[in-house]
């Protein structure tokens, strides 16, 4: 892993993200290595051309003073975009735990997505902001295709523990299903598995980009050859998403779970 520390003048900006007013991206680069990522765009906007997604991050240098609690009042602000707040060097550099000590005392809506186990660390800060949830992102119950899929992430048992700890700590949790894989992902299962401290889940489909196509498609082939292709015939026929809507949202309602589906972001339109 290449480390580089990178000054950055605003450490809170602006989203494009829609619901969302800011974003907190503690680093720049990951060390998960999800091989589905579709945030490598960031190497040409980050100086990091000719480096792999996966392989550097930049910890960010800001001046913590610059945030201002109030500023944020009304707004909803994620942690993180483009990055995981909570990866296995924010032990070191706790870029993640700085700001939100700063930004203690703010009205604001705070969002927390990781899959990280660290993410229990900051149970004593999180007590500490009166509108704030904090949620894991999976894609699958089966840890060695988790291994494979997230190298550097907390296995999917260890997410599931670290967001009932949080939950029994009275903090509002919740569970994104993302990305799903087409006869993979066993959402019915992550549900059952995690109803007893949540009751909010949020799903995102599989997003076909040219750069993590043939990871993904490689990585198909050698663990469920019989999907790959199902899997060609999706990336070109995305109508399978529309379907696969529709079983989530028939489940969810029945279950009387709060939901959100986030289908064909990044590209997807439905049919």
């Amino acid at each position: 892993m290449k480390i580089n520390f990178r000054e950055t003048k605003s450490i809170i900006t602006k989203s494009n993200i829609p619901q969302i007013d800011f974003v907190i991206n503690p680093y720049t680069g990951c060390q998960h290595g999800c091989i589905y990522c579709y945030a490598e765009f960031m190497i040409r906007f980050t100086n990091h051309k000719g480096d792999k997604w996966g392989e550097f991050l930049d910890i960010k240098q800001f001046e913590l003073e610059k945030i201002k609690p109030q500023k944020y009042n009304g707004k909803r602000i994620l942690l993180s975009s483009v990055t995981d707040p909570y990866l296995p060097l924010e032990k070191k550099y706790q870029n993640t735990r700085k700001i939100l000590e700063r930004l203690v005392g703010t009205n604001a809506e705070i969002t927390i997505l990781t899959k990280s186990k660290l993410v229990v660390r900051d149970i004593d800060l999180f007590k500490k902001f009166k509108n704030i949830e904090v949620g894991i992102s999976i894609s699958t119950l089966n840890e060695q295709f988790a291994r494979i899929l997230e190298r550097g992430a907390s296995k999917p048992s260890d997410r599931f523990a670290a967001i009932k700890e949080i939950y029994e700590n009275g903090i509002q949790t919740y569970i994104f299903i993302s990305p799903f894989f087409p006869e993979i992902t066993d959402y019915k299962g992550i549900i059952g598995e995690t109803l007893d401290y949540t009751d909010n889940f949020s799903f995102e489909n599989l997003n076909f980009r040219p750069h993590n196509i043939p990871r993904i498609m490689n990585v198909i082939r050698e663990n469920y050859p019989e999907f790959l292709s199902k899997y060609k015939e999706i990336q070109r026929d995305r109508s399978y998403w529309d379907f696969l809507e529709e079983d989530i949202k028939s489940y969810c309602e029945n279950m009387k779970l709060n939901y959100k589906i986030e289908f064909h972001h990044g590209g997807f339109s439905k049919s």
